[in-house]
């Protein structure tokens, strides 16, 4: 296959992608009715519904536009072969390919990143603002930039380091190793995340002793489920969106409330919450979607390890040498992949969707129905959720059922 037909190959995808994406967002803008639908009746009262609309008309808009200026500049990134040229550029002062790739994938992300502030800052400072959302300065706001660039810089530049030495290496064998590789950091990372990532960006705090922490500690024991920490995390500094998660594997699990969670929630509410975690444990559904995601990593080095050799694929992202440049293969093969990716989100968000109404059943069975279904609303109104979304919209991105499908599933039980 020639350089230029792996070009207009991308081009397509990265167009039919975009395409697919607006007539989503479209079908799922009409969707709406204006007046307030009689099954949302008691959840939201008109003015609620139509700041909830409001909302998700401003964050469709804007997400329209930042796609579109995002196509139109990679389209013609590709098309100028600029890629190639900074990687050319690059060549004349590090002459090691897997250094010199690991400094241009670093590189290339920050430079993207910095050229999406206007339009992150815009949707923090302005759209969220608007909404009552926003809690964000802008020292915290650049604060959060520095250190995400460094950890990126830092961690993904170890493991493109360590994919592009075994790729120079061990040749077309390197996916093996490599995924091994991935296979432990994610099992690493899913046990210590909470530990060593998260406190960089926000302060948790041991639950203090009182009725909320008491009720947990009997929910666990009724369960017999062992929680190392019950943890707050002080999500307020940034937004007034709430939330709670599960984190850690095996003695080091760990429950993590959002501050704005245990402010607007009742003890029933917010035990029906954790109850809701639990079930995914106690169903097995961390480790299955754990499990497959690590298959599916195989699959893509796999199939990477068949092109990140390929001179035209190199050469259609603007490389002028006559070998393959790994670091761009890797640019293009993520792009090629986009269709299988694509498809494989339809299952496993539809496989989500599934485990959470269990996880929904669970919690009602052991905790409390009507905290399940209290809590719902809550997080729904107060997060200004869109109730009523387009089946493909939902089919497309949501890895959670709707809140009013998931309100009447608990109705039937």
């Amino acid at each position: 296959m020639t350089s230029s037909l792996f070009l207009s190959i991308i081009i397509t995808i990265l167009v039919l992608s975009y395409a697919l994406e607006q007539f989503a967002q479209y079908l799922n803008l009409r969707y709406h009715p204006e007046e307030l639908p009689t099954e949302l009746e008691g959840i939201y009262d008109q003015e609620e519904y139509d700041k909830s609309n409001d909302y998700h008309r401003a964050t469709t808009n804007f997400s329209f536009l930042t796609s579109s200026v995002s196509l139109i500049i990679f389209i013609l990134v590709l098309l100028t072969g600029l890629l190639g040229r900074v990687d050319g550029w690059l060549a004349n002062f590090i002459t090691q390919p897997w250094l010199r790739g690991v400094v241009f994938l670093i590189v290339m992300f920050i430079i993207n990143d910095i050229l999406t502030i206007p339009f992150q800052w815009f949707k923090t400072f302005t759209i969220e603002e608007r909404f009552g959302f926003n809690k964000t300065t802008p020292k915290l706001f650049f604060a959060d930039k520095l250190k995400g660039w460094a950890l990126t810089s830092l961690i993904g530049g170890v493991l493109i380091a360590a994919l592009l030495l075994l790729v120079q290496f061990l040749g077309q064998n390197f996916w093996l190793y490599f995924w091994a590789i991935m296979t432990a950091f994610s099992l690493f990372m899913a046990m210590f995340f909470t530990d060593l990532l998260l406190p960089l960006f926000n302060k948790l705090n041991p639950l203090d002793e009182g009725e909320l922490k008491t009720a947990i500690t009997d929910y666990a024991i009724q369960e017999d489920f062992e929680i190392k920490n019950t943890l707050v995390m002080d999500g307020s500094k940034r937004s007034t969106k709430a939330n709670a998660f599960f984190s850690g594997l095996g003695k080091q699990k760990k429950i993590v409330l959002y501050d704005t969670l245990v402010d607007t929630m009742d003890t029933e509410e917010i035990v029906a919450v954790m109850a809701h975690e639990v079930g995914h444990n106690k169903k097995r559904h961390i480790p299955l979607m754990m499990t497959m995601s690590i298959v599916q990593i195989g699959v893509i080095l796999f199939l990477l390890s068949r092109m990140i050799f390929s001179v035209e694929l190199s050469q259609a992202l603007g490389s002028t040498q006559a070998v393959a440049a790994p670091h761009l293969n890797l640019i293009a093969f993520s792009l090629l992949f986009t269709p299988i990716s694509l498809a494989i989100g339809f299952f496993t968000n539809w496989l989500s969707r599934k485990f959470e109404f269990e996880a929904d059943a669970f919690a009602s069975h052991t905790a409390s129905k009507a905290g399940m279904a209290n809590a719902l609303k809550k997080l729904a109104t107060k997060n200004l959720s869109n109730m009523v979304p387009h089946p493909f919209y939902v089919a497309l991105h949501y890895d959670h059922p709707p809140v009013m499908e998931r309100l009447k599933a608990i109705e039937k039980l």
